[in-house]
C-alpha cells in the first residue's frame, strides 16, 4: 500500500495502486475519490468532484484544487461564505502538503493564543430543578410538572461559568483533531494541554448543531480560533472505519464552496446599492396555464438575483468549471443564462467562473440579451478577490440602470 496518493481535482487517469479491500471500501465511503477495481487485484483511485484529504492509518490521500488554492485560501473561502465579517487572519493557516498536519498546527496555534490568559468565562441561562431556591422560581413549570409538591423547585438563574458556547466549540475541535492519526507527538501534546485548560466545559455531541455565539469585545481574542474550529467541525471527521482502521477526513465540494462564497460576497458588495440580493432565487420559465396547478410549471432556481423595487435587475450564476484549451466555457452555461434572462426579463446576465482571464461579453443572436463571462482567480489574496467582486457588483449595477 503506497504511503501517499496525490491527485489533481481535474485528473482523469491514474496508475493502479495496491490497496487492502477494506481500505479501498473505506476510502470510497469518504466521498473524496472514486475507487475502481483494476487488473491484478489493484485499484484505480480518481477524483470524485471534491477536494481535501483522507488519512487511513498510514495512507494519506490528497486531492488538490484545480486553481492551486492553498490551505489558508480554502479556509478563507469556507469561512467567508458563512460569515461575511470573516477576516483572512482569522484562519491564517500553516501551508503544508499534509493538510491534517497544517490544520493541527493552525488550530493549536490559534487556541494557544486564545487561551494565553486563561479560559473565558461568561453568563449562561440555566433552568433546572433544585432543592433550594436559586434565582427565580418558575411558578408555571412548578405547577405543571410537580402539582402539590414543594420540592424540588423549578428555578432559572444566570450562572457565571467556563461552560459557554465559545469554549464548547474550541474543546470539540481540539478533541476531534486529537483523533487524527499521524499527527506529530509535539502537536498532540499541545492539543492535550489546551484540552486541560478547558476542564469543566461540556462535550458537544458529534453531528449536533454548533452553539451560537456573538463576536464582542469580551471574546475578541477567541475569534480566530473559533472561526477555524467551526470550519474543522463542519468539514472534518475522525472515526473508526471498516476493519477498525482509524480514518480522518477533511472533504469539501469546491463547486458548493465557490457558489456560496460568490453569493455572500456579491450580496455584501451590492449592499451599498439600492435593492435586495437573494441566493437561489425561485422563478418560473413558463406562464400560468388555465387548469394546471403551480406544481406543473417549469421551476428555476437562479444562483444570485439582485432586485430593485422587487423587480429582477441583475442575474449572476457561479460556475466552478475549467475552461477548454481555447479558453471557452461549456455551451450549456450560456443556454441556462439565456433562459434566466428570458424568464426574468433581464437583458444581461453574468457568468462568474473560478479561473484566470479577462471578462468577455457575448451578444446573443436575434435577442436583446448579452452574457458576460467574468473569471475570478480564487488563488489571489483575499483582499484582491473581494475587490474584484466589488468591481463586478458596481459595474453590473451601473449597467442595469443605464439600460
Amino acid at each position: 500500500m503506497p504511503p501517499e496518493i496525490v491527485l489533481d481535482e481535474l485528473q482523469t487517469v491514474a496508475d493502479p495502486v495496491e490497496l487492502e479491500r477494506e481500505v479501498a471500501a473505506t476510502l470510497r465511503d469518504t466521498g473524496l475519490v472514486l475507487v475502481l477495481p483494476a487488473h491484478g487485484g489493484l485499484w484505480t483511485v480518481l477524483p470524485a468532484g471534491r477536494v481535501g484529504a483522507v488519512q487511513i492509518e498510514d495512507l494519506l490521500v490528497r486531492v488538490k484544487p484545480k486553481e492551486k488554492v492553498g490551505l489558508s485560501r480554502l479556509l478563507f473561502l469556507l469561512g467567508y461564505a458563512i460569515n461575511p465579517g470573516f477576516r483572512p487572519d482569522d484562519v491564517a493557516g500553516e501551508e503544508d502538503d499534509d493538510l491534517f498536519a497544517a490544520l493541527g498546527e493552525s488550530l493549536t496555534r490559534h487556541c494557544e493564543r486564545a487561551l494565553d490568559r486563561g479560559a473565558l468565562n461568561g453568563y449562561v441561562h440555566v433552568e433546572e430543578a433544585l432543592r433550594t431556591v436559586r434565582g427565580r422560581i418558575r411558578v408555571g413549570d412548578q405547577m405543571t410538572r410537580r402539582p402539590g409538591m414543594l420540592l424540588p423547585l423549578e428555578v432559572s438563574y444566570d450562572d457565571f461559568t467556563v461552560d459557554i458556547p465559545e469554549n464548547r466549540i474550541l474543546r470539540a475541535a481540539v478533541r476531534l483533531m486529537m483523533q487524527v492519526p499521524r499527527l506529530s507527538e509535539r502537536v498532540r501534546e499541545r492539543l492535550a494541554h489546551i484540552d486541560s485548560k478547558l476542564d469543566g466545559v461540556a462535550a458537544l455531541r458529534f453531528g449536533a448543531p454548533l452553539p451560537a455565539w456573538t463576536e464582542s469585545r469580551l471574546n475578541e481574542r477567541y475569534v480566530p480560533a473559533l472561526r477555524l474550529a467551526e470550519i474543522i467541525l463542519r468539514n472534518m471527521s475522525a472515526e473508526a472505519g471498516l476493519g477498525q482502521h482509524m480514518v480522518a477526513s477533511f472533504v469539501v465540494n469546491m463547486a458548493t464552496v465557490f457558489e456560496d462564497f460568490v453569493t455572500t460576497a456579491l450580496r455584501e458588495a451590492l449592499d451599498i446599492h439600492p435593492g435586495e440580493t437573494r441566493g437561489q432565487y425561485e422563478a418560473y420559465m413558463d406562464e400560468v396555464e388555465v387548469g394546471y396547478g403551480r406544481g406543473d410549471r417549469v421551476r428555476m432556481y437562479v444562483d444570485i438575483v439582485h432586485s430593485v423595487d422587487r423587480v429582477p435587475a441583475i442575474v449572476f450564476d457561479a460556475k466552478y468549471k475549467a475552461a477548454s484549451a481555447s479558453g471557452a466555457y461549456p455551451n450549456a452555461d450560456h443556454y441556462q443564462m439565456l433562459a434566466y434572462c428570458t424568464a426574468l426579463n433581464v437583458p444581461q446576465a453574468w457568468l462568474v467562473y473560478a479561473g484566470s482571464g479577462r471578462p468577455r461579453t457575448r451578444q446573443i443572436r436575434h435577442a436583446e440579451v448579452s452574457i458576460v463571462e467574468f473569471p475570478i482567480d480564487i488563488s489571489q489574496r483575499p483582499e484582491e478577490l473581494l475587490a474584484n467582486l466589488q468591481r463586478l457588483a458596481d459595474s453590473s449595477f451601473l449597467a442595469s440602470i443605464h439600460r
